[in-house]
């Protein structure tokens, strides 16, 4: 079975010096059909306008990823980490037993554009914890490069989660089959681009919901980049 979230359909917040789509409720906005799926949390496309961010706050027992799609974020954290995360790059901070940071765009002139995703930690009240790698595009072309996982498999980023996330890259005749586990959920949400998803259409924000499905057929792309995950149920 597969469900489309269409872009359009997401929640939407402008505050001025950011504008957020939320996939799934996230404050002010609140849809009690889409709470998450599976451990999936939150998806939200964030845009930074210059020179503003997110001041200080805190977060606790949340495996929350960074993919940067344009520009740079500054993050800042109180286990003393201060990193730039740039395009190709993934960042997991394990929020833990409590962690304070904030994100900032300092690029002068330039958006920063940005996905915030947030996942079910395995177990609560772990120690903080933070990493960040790159992951270069010829590594994503025509195939789905495991990014973030709970063993660091394939040099993926280690995340505290029954979860695996894949970022994919596609056009033209380019093409990827992936065996479904079973008794496990799919999210697929397409960050750019058109892709054609088990033989749904998708275009650049769309998400597909993927449950007791034995393959995942993804092809006919256009300039599209994807994330798969890989979700407990």
């Amino acid at each position: 079975m597969i469900a489309l979230r269409k872009s359009r359909e997401r929640g939407y917040a402008d505050h001025g010096w950011l504008q957020s789509h939320h996939s799934f409720s996230f404050a002010s906005y609140h849809d009690p059909r889409h709470m998450g799926f599976g451990n999936l949390r939150v998806i939200n496309e964030d845009r930074i306008a210059p020179g503003t961010g997110f001041g200080a706050h805190g977060h606790r027992d949340m495996e929350i990823i960074s993919y940067v799609l344009q520009g740079r974020l500054s993050h800042k954290d109180s286990m003393g980490n201060e990193q730039t995360i740039v395009p190709g790059e993934v960042q997991r901070m394990s929020a833990g037993s409590g962690v304070v940071h904030s994100e900032h765009n300092h690029a002068p002139g330039q958006t920063t554009h940005f996905l915030q995703i947030w996942l079910l930690p395995s177990e609560a009240g772990i120690a903080p914890g933070y990493e960040q790698k790159a992951f270069p595009d010829e590594e994503k072309r025509g195939r789905l490069r495991l990014v973030a996982s709970p063993d660091g498999a394939d040099g993926s980023v280690r995340i505290h989660a029954d979860a695996r996330l894949h970022a994919g890259l596609f056009d033209g005749a380019e093409r990827a089959d992936m065996p479904l586990p079973a008794g496990r959920k799919t999210y697929v949400h397409l960050v750019d681009g058109a892709l054609s998803v088990n033989g749904q259409r998708l275009t650049a924000g769309d998400a597909a919901l993927v449950e007791n499905e034995p393959r995942l057929l993804l092809g006919d792309g256009e300039q599209a980049e994807v994330l798969v995950f890989d979700l407990q149920a």
